[in-house]
Order: C-alpha cells, then structure tokens, then sequence
C-alpha cells in the first residue's frame, strides 16, 4: 500500500524482489493517485487521481478543500472498506509512505511492516504521534541511518538496510544521450506536471541556444498521459522524450531540472546535480521545496521560476564545474547507498507465514 506516486514505484521495486525471493502475488493499493501499478504488481482497491496529488500536509487546507470537491470522502470510505476485507485474503500488508499509510495498513488486522520514505532526520524527525502509529509494525525501515538511530533511542526496533531510490537506478535500458552537455528534464508525475515540463522544456530551449552541443530530454512518468505532450515535443522538436526507468536518462546526464520529488532525489543519489524552480503561487514553493531541500542539501540549487533568469542560474552553474562536482558529491552523500529492496523484500517473505501466497 502507497500514498504517493514515487512511493508507489519503490513499492514496485520491492515487490519485483519478493517475487524473485518467493512465489508470492503483490498487489499494489493506491491511497493516492491512479494507474500506478505494475506486471506482476497490479492495482487493487478503490482509487483515484485527487487535486492535490496527495500534497495536503503543512495545513494546506485549499488543496484539501479541493480533493474534497473532487470526492475525496467517498474514495476514503472506500478504502477503509477494502483494508478491513483483507483478513484472510493477504498474509502482511506493506504500508510504503507516511504514518497515515501506516495508521490505515492497521486496519487490515494482518501481519505488517512499514517503509518509510517522507521523513528523515535531515528534513523533519518523526513525531510523538507517527512514532506510536508505526511502532506495531513487525519490520520498520527508513530511508537513512541517521533516521534509523534517532527511532531507536525512542524505543522502536528501526532499521535502514539501504535507500530503495539507490536502487531505482539500476535499469536496463540506457537513454543513448547525444550532446556533450546533457539535461534531464523531470517535470514530476503529478497534474501539475504537464505545466511544468512546459516550463522547464523552455529554459532548456534557452540554455541550448547560450551552450554549445546541449542535448534535452524529457521524462515522462508512467502516471501521466503521453498524448497530452504531443504539442509540447512539436514547439520543441530536438528534445528527447523517456518513458522508461529514470535511471536510464540520470545515467550521463550532466545535469537535471526537476519539479518532481522521488526523481529529484534519484538524480542526486546518482551524483547528477539538481536545479528545480521557484515559482510563484506553486504549493511546492513553501513547504514541499523548504523539505526537499534540507534533504538533499548542497545537491540541490534553487533557480527563479522566471524562465530567462532561470536559464541564466543555469548557464552560470554549467561554467563552474568546480561547483557542480560539490553538488555531486553531496547528493550521493545525503541520499546513500543502495541494497535497500532486497533487504526489505527478505524481510517481506520472513513476515509471510509458510504456505501464504498473497503479499
């Protein structure tokens, strides 16, 4: 079970080596977002695509307000029926997420565990209240060492066997990047997306015009509809577009503009440093950017949203090498190393009682 869209593809990730470990079935519920399940990892329960794209902390009661609007009473109910139907139907449940994924993974009454991709000791500690929703879990893993050992000094029996994002990296297929200055565009997998990559396909238009041999290419996340970028890759014919792994553009690239969240963070890990927007009236201005960027530290440059300054605190940061080497250096650093799911999918198959076949 996941709340996000980048949660969802580490859940995948995890359950790609459940699968691998043990004849186990993985099913995937969405809390938020749609059509983000996978082969052999398919959607089950009831969901669907809010407003907010699941960005409501922080007091953000305008884009609650909306999902509200938007039904979100309803798929709620829905999903608090399905999670007490589970009993006798799955043997553990996965919560991947925040502790509201965790609070409601409790109502399956089954056997779970907890991956815990939102908070960090870097960004923002867990609570008094998270630490005593997620304390039942049988298995509790978060995303860094420094997290893991502030949990345990509160009592809960926390592990961090490595970050799943390290290990999104790893995929097949590479993007055969042409150019010597390489820009991977990652507008995000959530509606705000399609605005987004509009944006960041211009200031890449703007850098290439003021660098020699820049090559751009767009990434397009499975969540978001292909055909709504058909006008977008005409305006701008030489740039590159990806359907596949992110890793497959993050491998060469010298650079990545991104709005997004997990993709930002696996540009980093992968040492390739990030600039992402400012942009007024954007909710990720505030709080979602203020966290991203104490976790990913000097990884992570903050440009105006204006689209030729922007271009400029680009073109200046493709001068200075020496900066952009510090940048690397942190983001792999802050985000660290990988082994992460399959630690946790051996977990995962430990937790399942002999003869079970549905995680």
């Amino acid at each position: 079970m996941t709340n996000g869209h980048g949660e969802a593809s580490i859940a995948a990730r995890i359950a790609r080596d459940v699968r691998a470990l043990a004849p186990l079935a993985t099913d995937h519920l969405a809390l938020v977002g749609e059509r983000l399940g996978s082969a052999g990892f398919p959607d089950v329960g009831p969901q669907r695509a809010m407003p907010s794209g699941g960005l409501v902390a922080m007091g953000n009661v305008r884009a609650f307000a909306r999902d509200l609007g938007a039904g979100w009473l309803g798929l709620f109910a829905g999903q608090l029926r399905f999670l007490r139907s589970l009993r006798g139907r799955y043997a553990a449940v996965i919560a991947v997420g925040d502790a509201y994924a965790a609070a409601l993974t409790r109502l399956a009454g089954v056997p779970w565990a907890f991956v815990g991709t939102a908070k960090s000791e870097y960004v923002a500690p867990y609570d008094a209240v998270e630490r005593r929703i997620i304390e039942p879990a049988a298995r509790i893993f978060v995303r860094d060492g420094a997290t893991a050992e502030a949990l345990r000094r509160q009592g809960l029996r926390a592990e961090a066997p490595g970050n799943v994002i390290v290990d999104l990296l790893a995929e097949e297929r590479r993007y055969a990047w042409p150019g010597a200055v390489r820009l991977a565009l990652l507008p995000g997998s959530r509606e705000r997306a399609y605005a987004d990559a509009d944006r960041i396909a211009e200031i890449a238009a703007l850098v290439a015009a003021r660098v020699p041999d820049v090559a751009a290419v767009m990434s397009v996340a499975p969540s978001l509809e292909a055909a709504r970028f058909a006008a977008l890759f005409e305006r701008y014919p030489a740039l590159g577009v990806w359907f596949d792994g992110i890793g497959g553009i993050l491998d060469g690239a010298t650079l990545a503009i991104g709005q997004a969240g997990t993709a930002n963070e696996a540009a980093a890990a992968s040492g390739v440093p990030v600039v992402a927007l400012e942009l007024a009236g954007d909710r990720r201005s505030g709080w979602y950017r203020m966290r991203q960027e104490r976790l990913l530290g000097d990884a992570l440059a903050i440009v105006p949203g204006e689209s030729s300054a922007a271009a400029a605190a680009i073109v200046a940061l493709l001068n200075d090498p020496a900066r952009r080497a510090r940048m690397s250096a942190a983001g792999r650093e802050r985000m660290g190393a990988g082994g992460g799911a399959a630690a946790i999918a051996q977990a995962i198959v430990d937790l399942v009682p002999s003869g079970e076949a549905r995680a």
